[in-house]
């Protein structure tokens, strides 16, 4: 299944407009992120409504099929949760619009749109580092596998 995004410069000030309202609270900023990401697949704006908790604090969002998003605010973002970075509350936002976007399937479709929405985002040097780590890992997995293969194996003689 090909599923469509904007493209990256798009995508990044989407995000970068998704991080300011985050850390500064400025309505703007936010309005601004969903009326570009709204206008590229050319939907009406969803009517959002900000919650400090839903679901006694199990669900970060929840979109309905009448179009409304429950979303909680980041100021209640950073209390009472196991993981309160502001990259899981813009990740939860970009599913909860994936389930606004796609209704067939909505929760592979909602988890497919937030990583394709994500990759490519990331500094070019944290992209390095990753990109390192990889390249080192690869490289130990097949020194091991070669270490491995190449062993002769011992044979037991049967006993009679």
């Amino acid at each position: 299944m090909r599923m469509m995004v904007p493209p990256k410069i798009h995508r990044r000030s989407i995000d970068r407009d998704l991080v300011e309202f985050f850390r500064t609270h400025r309505k703007a900023s936010f309005n601004r992120a969903v009326a570009r990401l709204c206008r590229y697949f050319a939907v009406r704006r969803p009517r959002i409504t900000w919650y400090e908790y839903i679901d006694w604090g199990r669900a970060a969002g929840k979109t309905f099929e009448d179009g409304r998003i429950h979303l909680v605010h980041p100021e209640n973002w950073k209390r009472g949760r196991k993981y309160k970075s502001e990259r899981m509350w813009v990740q939860m936002i970009y599913h909860e619009m994936g389930h606004y976007l796609f209704w067939t399937d909505a929760e592979r479709k909602a988890d497919a749109f937030m990583r394709r929405m994500v990759v490519g985002l990331r500094t070019a040097r944290k992209a390095r580092r990753t990109a390192v780590r990889v390249i080192g890992t690869r490289r130990q997995r097949v020194l091991r596998s070669s270490r491995v293969t190449s062993r002769p194996r011992a044979r037991r003689a049967k006993a009679a």
